[in-house]
C-alpha cells in the first residue's frame, strides 16, 4: 500500500458529457468547463480525453496559455499554482497569440492535406468580411512591378486571387510546401492535378495570412493610439483576431463527419485575458480575449462552429462572463467540483490511506484531488518516515505540516496580493475612479483614507480584509450571492480581491461563494487569527469599531436555494 503508484481515476459522467459534445462536427455554442483549482480539470483532458479525441477522423488542437509561465507549469517541471494565475508574472500577449495561431495553422494544414480546405474556399471565406482587391494588387506589385500595369481595374477579386496565388507560389520554397503536405513521404503517389490542388490550398493559406497582415499594418497607428489612450474599438480588436478567427471559420466549414472533425481545447483562458502588451502590434489582452470569444460565439450562432471547449479555474467564467457576453446561457456550462467525500473515500481508502487517516483528511482538507495527491506525495517522502519514527508523532502531524505549507506558500502571499488590491481600490476612490454607486451609504468600505500615506492605506486594507473574512466565518463560508438577486457582494472590494487572487470561488449552481477547498478555508481562518494577534492596540480598537459600527454581515445570504 505504501509504495502504490498514484493513478488517474476515470470520471465517467463528465467524460461522457464532454465526449458527446466533441463528437459533433459543428456546434452552436462553445462549452466552458469550470471549477475550483485542484479538482482535476487539466488532468482529465491530458490523461483521459485528448488521446481519443485525436484518433482519426478527429483532430483536437490543445492550447494552454499558461505554458509560457515557466515558474508554475508542469511543462517546465513545476507545479500549477494553488492561487490565481494573476498572482504569477503574466506572459506577453504576443506569446499567447503565437500559441493559438500556431495550433490553428497546423490544424488547417491537416485539413488541406486531406483535401477538405481549398484555395477557393479560403478566398470565399476571406472575401465575406474583407475587401481584398487593394491588398492583392499590392502583393502582385511586390512580386512583379510590371504586373501593376498589366492588371486592369475591372479584374474581379477571384482573378486577382488566382494571380496572387500563382505569384506567391513562385516565391515560396517548393520543398517546404511538399514537406508540409508530405507529398514525397510514405510512398505517396498522387496525380499532378491532386498535387497542384493541395499546393494551391497551402499557398492560399499563406496568401490569406499575408493579406490580413497587410491590412493589419494599415491600422498600426490607430492601434498604437488606442493603446495609448486606453479606449475601445471593436473594429481594431477584430483586426487583431482576424487570422485565428479565419482559421476557425475554415476548419468549421471543412468539418465533415467520419472524414475530418476538428475541435479546439483552450486551457487557462484567463491567462490570455490578463496577458501584457510589450508593443503596439495588437490591442490589450482583455480586448483581444473578448474579441476572440465574441467571434467564436457569433460563428456558432450564425453558421455553426467546430467544438470549442474552454477550461478555466477562474470563477469569472462561472457566472459573470455569461452576463458580460450577452445572457445567462450564451455558453454551455459544465461545472465540476471533483469528488464528493463519499467518492473520494471509495477511491482513496485502503489503496492510499487507512480509514483512520481518511477521517482526519476529510475533516481537515476535504476531498480535493490535488490536496490528496500532495498529501500522499508527502506521505511517500523521507520526511514522513522521520516523523513517524518518533513514537509521539501521529498522522495529524503530517497533515499539520501540509497545512503549514499551504499557509506559507499559498494563502499568505495571496492575502498580501489581496491587500494590495484593496489599497489600489482606496487610491482609486480618492481619485474619483470608483463609481459613486459602489460607495453608497452604509457600505463598510464607504470611507477609505483620503490620503496617499501608504501606511494608512495598508492599515485600512487589512482591517477591511479581516472584516470580510470574519463575515465569511459567521456565514460558515457559504454565501449565496444570488440569494437576494442584487449581486451586492460583488461590490465589496474585499470579495473581489479574494476572488481575483483565487482563494474564493463563485460557483454557478448552486450560486455559492466559498473557499476553493476545505484546506484553504482553514488557512483563511488561521490568517485571520494570526492577524488579530499581531494588531497594535490602536488597530485593535479600529478593527472592533469597524465590526461594531460598519461591519459586514452576509448572514442574510445564507440561503440554500436561489430566490
Amino acid at each position: 500500500m505504501v509504495n502504490k503508484a498514484w493513478k488517474i481515476i476515470p470520471r465517467p459522467l463528465l467524460e461522457t458529457v464532454l465526449n458527446n459534445h466533441a463528437q459533433h462536427h459543428r456546434v452552436p455554442q462553445p462549452l466552458i468547463v469550470h471549477g475550483p483549482r485542484g479538482v482535476g480539470k487539466t488532468t482529465l483532458f491530458l490523461e483521459r480525453l485528448l488521446k481519443d479525441l485525436n484518433k482519426e477522423p478527429h483532430l483536437t488542437g490543445y492550447v494552454d496559455f499558461a505554458e509560457s509561465i515557466k515558474d508554475h507549469h508542469p511543462q517546465h517541471n513545476q507545479s500549477f499554482p494553488w492561487s490565481s494565475w494573476s498572482n504569477c508574472e503574466p506572459p506577453t500577449l504576443s506569446n499567447c497569440k503565437a500559441q493559438l495561431e500556431t495550433c490553428l495553422e497546423s490544424m488547417a494544414e491537416r485539413g488541406i492535406k486531406l483535401g477538405t480546405i481549398s484555395s477557393q474556399q479560403i478566398f470565399t471565406t476571406l472575401n465575406k468580411w474583407h475587401g481584398l482587391n487593394t491588398a492583392l494588387r499590392r502583393i502582385l506589385s511586390k512580386s512583379n512591378k510590371k504586373v501593376k500595369n498589366a492588371v486592369s481595374d475591372k479584374v474581379s477579386g477571384s482573378v486577382l486571387w488566382e494571380r496572387a496565388v500563382y505569384a506567391l507560389s513562385a516565391r515560396v520554397n517548393a520543398k517546404e510546401i511538399d514537406g508540409v503536405l508530405e507529398l514525397r513521404e510514405n510512398g505517396k503517389r498522387l496525380s499532378l492535378e491532386e498535387e497542384t490542388y493541395l499546393r494551391e490550398g497551402l499557398v492560399g493559406l499563406k496568401l490569406a495570412k499575408e493579406v490580413l497582415n497587410m491590412q493589419h499594418e494599415w491600422r498600426a497607428n490607430a492601434i498604437a493610439n488606442l493603446n495609448r489612450t486606453g479606449g475601445f474599438s471593436r473594429s481594431l480588436a477584430n483586426s487583431c483576431t482576424d487570422w485565428p478567427c479565419l482559421l476557425i471559420d475554415l476548419l468549421s466549414q471543412a468539418a465533415e463527419i467520419d472524414r475530418f472533425q476538428p475541435k479546439l481545447v483552450i486551457n487557462n483562458i484567463e491567462v490570455l485575458r490578463n496577458a501584457i502588451l510589450t508593443d503596439d502590434s495588437t490591442v490589450c489582452g482583455s480586448m483581444y480575449h473578448d474579441s476572440l470569444i465574441w467571434r467564436i460565439i457569433a460563428l456558432g450562432v450564425n453558421e455553426r462552429c467546430l467544438p470549442v471547449i474552454v477550461v478555466t479555474s477562474d470563477s469569472y467564467y462561472s457566472y459573470r462572463a455569461y452576463l458580460d457576453f450577452g445572457f445567462i446561457d450564451i455558453f454551455i456550462s459544465r461545472e465540476t467540483f471533483g469528488w464528493t467525500p463519499q467518492e473520494a473515500k471509495m477511491h482513496m481508502v485502503t489503496d492510499y490511506f487507512s480509514n483512520s487517516e481518511w477521517t482526519v483528511i476529510a475533516e481537515v482538507l476535504g476531498p480535493n484531488p490535488r490536496h490528496l495527491f500532495e498529501l500522499y506525495a508527502l506521505k511517500q517522502s523521507n520526511y514522513y518516515q522521520k516523523v513517524m519514527e518518533d513514537r509521539a508523532s501521529t498522522f495529524e502531524d503530517i497533515v499539520d505540516a501540509y497545512l503549514a505549507y499551504l499557509q506559507i506558500t499559498v494563502v499568505n502571499p495571496a492575502m498580501d496580493k489581496a491587500l494590495l488590491l484593496l489599497q489600489k481600490f482606496a487610491f482609486d476612490a480618492k481619485n474619483g475612479r470608483v463609481l459613486e454607486d459602489k460607495l453608497r451609504f452604509g457600505a463598510p468600505w464607504r470611507h477609505p483614507p483620503r490620503t496617499d500615506d501608504t501606511i494608512l492605506l495598508a492599515e485600512w486594507a487589512k482591517i477591511q480584509l479581516m472584516d470580510f473574512v470574519q463575515a465569511l466565518v459567521r456565514t460558515e463560508f457559504g454565501v449565496n450571492y444570488l440569494a437576494d438577486c442584487s449581486l451586492e457582494i460583488f461590490d465589496d472590494p474585499a470579495a473581489v480581491a479574494l476572488l481575483e487572487v483565487g482563494l474564493l470561488y463563485a460557483q454557478r449552481d448552486p450560486s455559492f461563494m466559498r473557499p476553493i477547498s476545505r484546506g484553504i478555508q482553514r488557512c483563511l481562518v488561521r490568517w485571520l487569527v494570526l492577524e488579530q494577534m499581531k494588531l497594535s492596540f490602536w488597530n485593535y480598537l479600529q478593527f472592533h469599531w469597524q465590526r461594531f459600527f460598519r461591519g459586514r454581515s452576509y448572514r442574510h445570504l445564507m440561503l440554500q436555494d436561489r430566490t
